[in-house]
């Protein structure tokens, strides 16, 4: 089996403890040597200056290439785009760009009235800037505003035309999704790679969760396969799920694969140490 490339996603941290574990995720995954790591944005753009700082520390001490979320949530279209210029100044030139979800107390996107209308204006915008390259989000299943798959499709394709030269999928549990979506993607003509975005399910539970809120369908096998599980078989199932999808991804062509970590690190250490992506010398920390 051919070994992927991976990257990995972040989120910045909201107090102390969860500063202790980023650096800690961070300091155990850069070893693998990922192709970039991503932070996210909070709903409604709530920490985007926590994830500007998460960002510039990756980039500065860890030497990692770190893509910025960023996204068109409560914000005009000047500070949003001097937030890419101060990444730019600070030497982080990959964004990963969104439309975001709603502000706090709202149940939809509302573009700001002075702000980018959706992340195809915003890609835009950056591509213009010529020092950037960009990745967006995609949806593998139709996204909880879209009437079907092939409007996402479409919309991808608006996107990649803008300039994203590739795409993080959101969670999916069959690799047939998967390639169901890369097949309509490349009869769209679609050019932006498109890069798996994978769970490891930390917590059935908050799987489920996850799932739910952003469209993902949970198949029969897995609500059984973890029901019968229990607590304690809970981990060593979820390992299982995790490296046979991968697995099957890598058979069927995939050779990058996107992790969503939760800044827990030991599961996606185990997933890609099944999958021959081990740890290269310790990076050395950056001063």
């Amino acid at each position: 089996m051919t070994t992927p490339a991976v990257s990995f996603e972040f989120f910045p941290p909201r107090n102390l403890d969860q500063s202790f574990r980023l650096w800690d995720t961070a300091r155990a995954l850069a070893p693998l040597q990922p192709d970039f790591v991503s932070v996210t944005y909070g709903a409604g753009g709530t920490t985007r200056q926590l994830t500007h700082e998460a960002v510039t520390a990756l980039a500065s001490h860890y030497g990692l290439n770190v893509a910025a979320h960023l996204t068109c949530v409560d914000a005009t279209r000047e500070e949003t785009m001097q937030i890419v210029a101060d990444y730019a100044a600070a030497g982080v030139h990959e964004i990963v760009a969104l439309r975001g979800d709603a502000p706090q107390g709202q149940d939809r996107f509302t573009a700001h009235p002075q702000g980018f209308a959706n992340s195809v204006d915003l890609i835009e915008a950056i591509a213009a800037r010529g020092d950037m390259t960009i990745r967006c989000g995609a949806y593998p299943e139709p996204h909880p505003e879209s009437p079907d798959t092939a409007a996402d499709v479409a919309w991808l394709k608006r996107k990649s035309d803008a300039g994203a030269t590739s795409a993080i999928t959101q969670f999916f549990f069959d690799a047939d999704t998967f390639f169901r979506f890369r097949d309509q993607c490349d009869a769209a003509g679609v050019t932006a790679t498109i890069l798996p975005g994978i769970l490891p399910i930390q917590s059935w539970a908050g799987a489920r969760r996850f799932a739910e809120r952003c469209g993902t369908s949970v198949p029969a096998w897995a609500e059984e396969a973890f029901a019968h599980a229990g607590k304690e078989g809970e981990a060593r199932l979820a390992l299982d799920v995790c490296v046979k999808l991968c697995e099957d991804l890598v058979a069927g062509g995939v050779d990058k694969l996107h992790f969503y970590t939760l800044n827990k690190p030991e599961l996606v250490l185990k997933v890609c140490a099944a999958l021959g992506v081990m740890p290269k010398d310790a990076l050395p920390e950056v001063a």
